[in-house]
Formats: structure tokens, sequence, C-alpha cells
């Protein structure tokens, strides 16, 4: 029996709360290996990135992923294998990029504005992940049996 591959459900619609929040420009959703799970944007953006389309979040989920990754390998050789990461922030020029845990196997990212009120966006994503968390993880992928003859 062949193993099936099976599309990661689209929860781009669960982040509407936070793409509503003043300042919020982008939510994004990934699995621990870089795939997009949803993403939604923020009504009305204007400048370089007004509007994230597919190609764009999954650039972005790469991305994510990468960071998610290095985050918690470099917390590991800091305070052991047991740590984990709770949140992640990049603050740059344009604005801040926050990025939680959102289940197992899943991240969640949120980019804002430099007038965003970070510490309200970082409690709403915590608010987002334990009301809806289940829906947010992804599986661990099992791996492929041979092929029976």
């Amino acid at each position: 029996m062949a193993g099936t591959i099976s599309r990661l459900p689209d929860v781009g619609w669960m982040l509407r709360p936070l793409t509503g929040i003043p300042g919020v420009r982008h939510a994004v959703v990934v699995s621990e290996d870089g795939l997009r799970m949803g993403h939604d944007s923020a009504e009305g953006l204007t400048g370089e990135v007004s509007r994230l389309g597919v190609d764009e979040a999954e650039s972005l989920a790469a991305a994510c992923a990468a960071l998610t990754v290095t985050s918690q390998s470099t917390v590991s050789l800091l305070f052991g294998d047991e740590a984990g990461v709770r949140q992640l922030m990049i603050e740059s020029d344009s604005g801040f990029v926050l990025f939680t845990s959102a289940g197992q196997g899943a991240s969640l990212g949120v980019a804002t504005d430099t007038e965003a009120d970070v510490g309200l966006v970082a409690q709403q994503m915590q608010l987002l992940v334990a009301k809806i968390g289940a829906h947010l993880s992804s599986r661990p992928r099992e791996p492929m049996g041979r092929p029976t003859s």
C-alpha cells in the first residue's frame, strides 16, 4: 500500500481576529517543516506588500520555519534540550514580526507596522492559540510504508 499525501486544511480564516488589530499587516500559520497552513492580510493595506498572495505566504512560511528551528537550537544550546521557545520577535525599521508556537508542529507569525501595540498583538496571539490551537496543530507525517506486491 503506497502512502498518501494529503493537503493541509487552510486555516487562514481563523487569523482574521489578528489582522483586525490596528497595526497588524499579515498573519501566517506554518507547519514545522515550512508548509503554509493559512494566511491572512489586513484590509486596505498600502506599501511594499499590501496583500499576501499564496506565493508570498509560502515563502514566508519557509522563512518562519527556518527562524523557529534556529531559535529552538539556540535555546537548546543555552538552556538544554528540554527548554522550549515560547515567542520570537524581530524588530525592523518597518515594523515587527512575532512568532509563537501554535500547537503541536505549528507556528503562528504576525507582521505589524511600527505603530502597533506589540504587547496587545502578542497577547491576542496567545488567546487565539488557546482558543483554536487544536486546529492549528500539524500532526507529524507518518513514514511511508513499502509498497506491497
